[in-house]
């Protein structure tokens, strides 16, 4: 490492930030772009295993929720997408790049959505795992992405809160309602234990080295069990692990060794529904591609 990397390495690695018109080193550059792509990726493949179930919410004011939930995570997506593009990556190469499988979205948006109680579950759970990511990214060493962050988090917040309302008025629900939850959970479970990814040691995270996230995640892991876990049993529900438990004395949660082969999987594009949420998104770009180009023909 020559001397003015081993420089910036020092400042990011002290709490200092970088702003886009800075030197950054090569490295530094393509891993922010890669990390801040997948999480743009993520949050516009993220509103797929939702929309089906707008036209199927029980109520308006459901319905209403769950469309400006949606409406959010586009939102996101097109505020980081932004963000990608000020680091040199135009954001239809982004596309290209997600349609095509070379640019990866979380495992969570691979799996089908099979009832009103994913619905609840997704943005109780699912959300929940991504805002505490989401908030270690506020002391990201990159500033621009650590500002967009912070109307991420306050949005994502609210999302959490429309999740367990949902699950609420399903478990105080009749015998099939809560039912619906309990299968739901148990589905879910699993990808959820995957989602912050494998226990790797800090030091050894490039992404955490370089301070683009500033969690290990094995750290965020915990940091959910130890929040939702404690919900979860509140609500009489069981949650499909039966090693899971906290150990008192270190604080430290226990549990069932998570697939990561199943995780590699999934995240290459070999999931559930993979091929079904990436030929949707092909098509609605294909649909829309008027649009971009009378609009992009009017702004020159």
């Amino acid at each position: 490492m020559d001397a003015r990397t081993q420089e910036f390495l020092e400042h990011v690695q002290s709490g200092g930030q970088v702003e886009t018109a800075d030197w950054m080193p090569d490295e530094y550059r393509a891993r922010l772009i890669k990390f801040i792509e997948m999480h743009a990726g993520s949050e516009l493949m993220g509103v797929l295993p939702e929309r089906d179930w707008i036209l199927r919410a029980p109520t308006l004011q459901r319905k209403l929720a769950l469309t400006a939930k949606i409406q959010d995570e586009v939102g996101h997506a097109q505020l980081i997408y932004r963000v990608v593009e000020d680091l040199g990556k135009p954001r239809e190469a982004c596309l290209d790049d997600l349609l095509s499988g070379k640019a990866k979205f979380h495992n969570v948006f691979h799996y089908p959505t099979k009832s009103w109680g994913d619905v609840g579950v997704i943005a109780w759970l699912v959300d929940a795992a991504a805002i505490i990511s989401q908030k270690a990214l506020l002391k990201c060493s990159y500033a621009p992405y650590a500002r967009i962050m912070k109307k991420v988090c306050w949005e994502e917040s609210f999302h959490v809160l429309h999740g367990r309302d949902v699950v609420l008025a399903l478990v105080n629900g009749t015998p099939a309602q809560r039912e619906l939850v309990q299968e739901a959970l148990t589905r879910w479970w699993p990808p959820l234990m995957q989602f912050h990814g494998n226990p790797i040691p800090a030091e050894e995270d490039p992404s955490y080295v370089w301070r683009i996230k500033s969690q290990a995640n094995e750290e965020a892991r915990q940091q959910f069990l130890d929040g939702y876990v404690p919900q979860i049993w509140e609500l009489g529900l069981t949650v499909p692990d039966t090693k899971l438990r906290r150990d008192e004395a270190t604080g430290v949660w226990h549990y069932s060794e998570p697939d990561w082969e199943e995780l590699r999987a999934v995240v290459t594009g070999h999931g559930p529904a993979s091929a079904e949420r990436i030929a949707f998104r092909t098509l609605s770009r294909e649909n829309v591609a008027w649009v971009r180009k009378v609009v992009l023909a009017e702004a020159a």
